[in-house]
This record gives structure tokens, C-alpha cells and sequence, in this order.
């Protein structure tokens, strides 16, 4: 081999080796980005905290978790999917943002397409609640109430929001009248129901507790395929033999941009899943009505897309669109 033809050749090696180095780069080797589509300090937020310092635990490294609450989860949702997709830039994902705001609003991005589904972290069961000075003590009686009084009100956390949704799925399978009053988050919707200006809510569980625990309403019957530790007295929707109701949660899982690669992703759900199993954080997680729902990533992208499907149906059917 010549001098010039042995240079072109080593100069060629030169700068293939910060690619293959770069290829061959262990995952995770730096911090982690982890986009959380609310404000600081709230429930979500909360879980995603919990959970990230335990998994950063599992991978040997660290999340940042940074709040980016503008525009209902848009805000979020972009950044994410905008990102590069080499799995240090991931996203809480849940209900509001990839299920019940993309069947009832038109959005700059698509709710399976924009993203790679990498895993569950897991659901709090919604719970039927009625205004505890009302004579209702039971489902039964919840029924045979809202049938003789065809004029009564329900409260929600905000048009489209998994709580208006829900009472309207309710309305549909169970053959019920009810007007709805949205309000502007959960405690205003409390305040009323306990003022007596609506009667019913169907709220997360986790918001429902003190509520509850102060004799303010009365829980009738909760989401979900078992009953609540909490709650051992609340049946489940499904033991009441109202069907469609026993994988409807307000669920929290993990996504990042499209595209990410097959071994990134299964590393990430891998230790998540490890870390979901720990006691510790079940216990941390339980704080806000949290059950850990370890998934594969198939099985979660499945779940979500069916969660999505259900309530573009109920949408469509009782002729829920925000942006018309």
C-alpha cells in the first residue's frame, strides 16, 4: 500500500470512530430527562418523583424531572416528541394527555404515532360519590334516585376531563339523565357537591379520601378489577354487574419520542418494571391511591391504545367536542 492510499484509509478510520464509539455507547451513560405535563406539587408530579428516583437507582443513574404544565399537556407533549429519540428525553404520559384530551379536542399530536411507548407505572380507581346528605347508600339507590329526579347535576374537574367522561359513560350504560357542571380542577367541584349545588362526582380516588373520611360524601362504588384496600366496603363496578369498568383508571405511564430503538426501550422497561416491584415504592406510590401495573411495553401500548379507543367512543356518542 502507498503513503497517500494508507492515509486516505486511516483518515477514513479517524472519523468513523466517534460514530462507532457513540454506537457502542452503554445506555443509560448520562442523566435522563424526565417531562412531567403538569405543575409542580400535584399528584402527578408526585408519582413521577417517586418513581424516578428509584429507577434511576435500578439503571445507575439520575432523572431530571422537569414541569412543564402549559396548555393542558400540549406543552409536554411536543417537547417530547420533538426530541431526539435516544432515550435520555421520556414523558409521563397518562390519561388526560394520550386518552381523554385527544378524543375530545383536536391536537398537534397524535397520541400513539408521536410516541414509543416504553411502560405503566400504574392507575388509581375512579369512585362514584354522592353528596353525603342525600338518602343514597347504595348503587341501587343511587339509580332509582337519578331516575326519579330527572333534574339533578353532576360535577367534573373540566369539560373532556376523565371525571366528565366517566359520569357519561355511566349515564349511557346505566340509562340516566344528569346535567353536567364543569369546573375549573377537582376542589372547586368538591366545594360545590358539598354545597349542595350538584349532587354527584366521580373523581379519582385519591381526592375522594378526605372527603370522604370527613363524612362529606358517600362512596357508592369504585373502578377497576378489585376493591380498594382503603375502602374495603365499596364494591367494584363490575361485582355491581356494570360492565366496562374494570380497566378504567387514572393511569400514569411512560413515553418518548417515536422511533426510539427496540434495545433502549426494553433496558428502560426492564428496570422500571424491577423497580415497581419494590415494596417501598408501592408503599410511596399507595400515598396518592397509586397501584403499580408492571407492564411489558407491548402490553402497555395496547392498554393505552384501547383506553383511547373507549373514550373517542363515548365522546363521539354523547357528542363531546371541544374544539367545534
Amino acid at each position: 500500500m502507498d503513503r497517500r492510499s494508507f492515509l486516505a484509509g486511516a483518515g477514513a478510520v479517524a472519523l468513523a470512530a466517534p460514530s462507532m464509539s457513540f454506537a457502542q455507547e452503554k445506555f443509560p451513560s448520562r442523566v435522563i430527562n424526565f417531562i412531567v405535563p403538569v405543575a409542580a406539587g400535584g399528584g402527578s408530579d408526585y408519582v413521577a418523583r417517586a418513581t424516578t428516583t428509584e429507577w434511576g437507582k435500578s439503571l445507575g443513574t439520575s432523572f431530571v424531572v422537569e414541569n412543564l404544565g402549559g396548555g393542558g399537556g400540549v406543552v409536554a407533549c411536543q417537547k417530547t416528541m420533538r426530541a431526539k429519540p435516544d432515550g435520555y428525553t421520556l414523558m409521563q404520559g397518562y390519561v388526560a394527555t394520550l386518552g381523554t384530551a385527544p378524543a375530545t379536542r383536536q391536537l398537534p399530536y397524535d397520541p400513539i404515532k408521536s410516541f414509543t411507548s416504553v411502560g405503566m407505572i400504574g392507575g388509581t380507581p375512579n369512585v362514584l360519590a354522592v353528596d353525603a346528605k342525600l338518602p343514597i347508600r347504595s348503587f341501587d339507590e343511587f339509580l332509582k334516585y337519578v331516575k326519579d329526579n330527572r333534574h339533578t347535576n353532576y360535577g367534573s374537574a373540566g369539560a373532556g376531563s376523565l371525571t366528565h367522561l366517566l359520569m357519561e359513560l355511566l349515564k349511557q350504560r346505566s340509562g340516566f339523565a344528569s346535567e353536567h357542571v364543569a369546573y375549573k380542577g377537582i376542589a372547586p367541584a368538591f366545594n360545590d357537591i358539598m354545597g349542595g349545588s350538584t349532587q354527584f362526582i366521580f373523581p379519582g380516588l385519591a381526592a375522594a379520601v378526605p372527603h370522604a373520611m370527613g363524612g362529606k360524601v358517600r362512596l357508592l362504588a369504585v373502578t377497576g378489577k378489585q376493591r380498594s384496600k382503603r375502602f374495603p366496603d365499596v364494591p367494584t363496578f363490575e361485582e355491581l354487574g356494570v360492565k366496562g369498568f374494570d380497566d378504567v383508571l387514572q393511569w400514569y405511564g411512560v413515553s418518548g419520542p417515536a422511533g426510539m430503538p427496540a434495545e433502549i426501550v426494553t433496558t428502560l422497561n426492564t428496570s422500571l418494571n424491577k423497580v415497581l416491584e419494590n415494596p417501598g415504592l408501592e408503599k410511596t406510590l399507595a400515598i396518592e391511591a397509586i397501584i403499580p401495573m408492571p407492564m411489558s411495553a407491548g402490553e402497555f401500548d395496547a392498554y393505552m391504545r384501547k383506553d383511547l379507543e373507549r373514550w373517542q367512543r363515548i365522546a363521539k356518542a354523547q357528542n363531546i367536542r371541544l374544539d367545534a
